[in-house]
């Protein structure tokens, strides 16, 4: 029996997860959930994540939900893959800031923009600002290159990666040159190569 459930869909941010879970070799069992029939929302699974949402994991006993939390966690969780610097390393910092930045500043900025509900007129009100003042951060982080704490490949990676290439793809920002290097160097790592082949 492997260490991970893996509650997800193949078609939600479970994909970031198992890109992750993928980088860290860790063990894992899957469960898919077919949103289409409400398996999300049924009492079983509504035990694991009361918001009836995935992704979700069980490890060891503990339930994560929240996929940039369970990026934090599961990097943690396997530090031999080196996914994560540790709580002493100077980079420790910028690697979580860019994780909180996913969540809490890029997707939002996106969503709202795509869905036209962005109050620019009280920006000061939003947790990112702007969508454009969003843009331009990540931008000059991921300027330097190749990845956000620089030459080394992250968890923050995996998750502000997914959300680039979904971005992108969803015409929800402009392909600025960075975010199309960003892209490509993401498309060429073997472990999203293989979940986004189903295996």
């Amino acid at each position: 029996m492997a260490d991970i459930t893996f509650y997800t869909n193949p078609m939600s941010r479970g994909r970031i997860v198992h890109w992750l879970l993928e980088e860290l070799g860790a063990s894992y069992d899957t469960k898919i959930l077919d949103l289409e029939k409400g398996d999300h929302k049924k009492p079983e699974y509504l035990k694991i994540n009361p918001m009836g949402k995935v992704p979700a994991i069980v490890h060891r006993g503990t339930v994560v939900t929240e996929s940039g939390a369970i990026c934090l966690y599961l990097a943690d969780a396997y530090p031999k893959a080196g996914l994560a610097p540790a709580l002493d390393d100077a980079q420790r910092g910028t690697y979580v800031r860019w994780l909180f930045f996913g969540a809490g500043c890029f997707e939002p900025a996106i969503v709202d923009k795509m869905l036209s509900r962005t109050a620019v007129e009280r920006k000061g009100m939003l947790g990112y600002g702007s969508h454009e003042d969003t843009l331009n951060a990540l931008e000059a982080a991921l300027k330097p290159g190749p990845w956000i704490l620089g030459q080394r490949f992250s968890a923050a990676d995996v998750y502000l990666g997914a959300q680039v290439q979904w971005a992108l793809l969803a015409k929800g920002i402009e392909p600025r040159p960075v975010f199309l290097q960003y892209v490509e160097r993401i498309a060429a790592r073997p472990a999203l190569q293989k979940v986004l082949k189903g295996a």
